[in-house]
């Protein structure tokens, strides 16, 4: 019985003004402030001249956890790159800091073989295809849903959990990246992928902080879980204030978590 009302609450269309207000925050945060200690953010240490791409897909596989610790990361990643992360993968540059095999961890659950293991399958994806764009788009991959499948499937599991072995979960930081390679004219995506990738196709990044605030606005049942189903589900109700692009909903959600908190201090 309750799965039923759940089905029907998310068949209801959203209150004028919970639209409203969701456009106001999208407003107010998506600008390029956003970007400040964001792990968009870290695409400026790309050198001049760089694949901005394969720095944001390496970046957002690391996106995972406090942005304290992973940002970090990132920036070490890019050093050791000179900047050019494309180049760096390509050729096998990443070898002689990580090697399969290697327990010694990088990074949280990443060890550093399983990072060579990720750079193992992006470097073929590359050097097959020159770009992992073009991987895509030469696979028919311009939805979300599709590219998040496409980019799981290549990757096998091989890498997991750096990349998801497949789309069941939310797929966040993979969802994350594709809004900032398809999204145009934004002050904080970079819409490199615009020309031939659909941005109403998107799906929004899905965690546990955007569920919440999800739930609070009646997007999502509440109990929903940090699934491909229920990011799908939120992705369609943001449709409703965002026709053309609902992953803007996306700086909404974030905006209401950062009133909430301000509201408590």
């Amino acid at each position: 019985m309750d799965e039923k009302k759940n089905a029907a609450r998310g068949r209801e269309p959203l209150p004028e003004a919970t639209k409203d207000l969701l456009r106001r925050l999208a407003a107010k945060y998506e600008t390029a402030s956003f970007a400040d200690g964001d792990p968009i953010g870290t695409l400026a240490l790309a050198a001049e001249g760089a694949d901005v791409e394969a720095l944001a897909f390496v970046a957002a596989a690391l996106s995972y956890g406090s942005r304290k610790q992973f940002i970090p990361k990132i920036a070490e990643i890019a050093a050791m790159a000179g900047g050019d992360v494309r180049s760096w993968v390509a050729g096998g540059g990443y070898g002689a800091e990580f090697r399969e095999g290697d327990g010694r961890s990088f990074y949280r659950l990443f060890s550093r073989g399983r990072m060579a293991a990720f750079f193992g399958v992006y470097r073929q994806i590359l050097l097959d295809h020159g770009s992992l764009g073009a991987f895509l788009r030469e696979r028919g991959a311009a939805t979300g849903l599709a590219a998040v499948e496409t980019v799981a499937a290549a990757f096998g599991g091989k890498a997991a959990p750096i990349v998801p072995k497949d789309a069941t979960s939310a797929c966040k930081r993979l969802c994350m990246f594709l809004r900032w390679m398809v999204r145009d004219g934004s002050p904080v995506d970079k819409g490199l992928w615009s020309g031939w990738f659909d941005k109403r196709t998107l799906v929004v990044p899905l965690d546990v902080h955007v569920l919440r605030q999800a739930e609070r606005l009646g997007l999502v049942p509440p109990g929903a879980g940090a699934t491909m189903r229920t990011a799908l589900a939120l992705t369609e109700k943001l449709g409703e204030a965002f026709p053309d692009d609902p992953c803007k909903g996306d700086f909404a959600l974030y905006g209401l978590g950062v009133d909430e908190a301000a509201a408590t201090r």
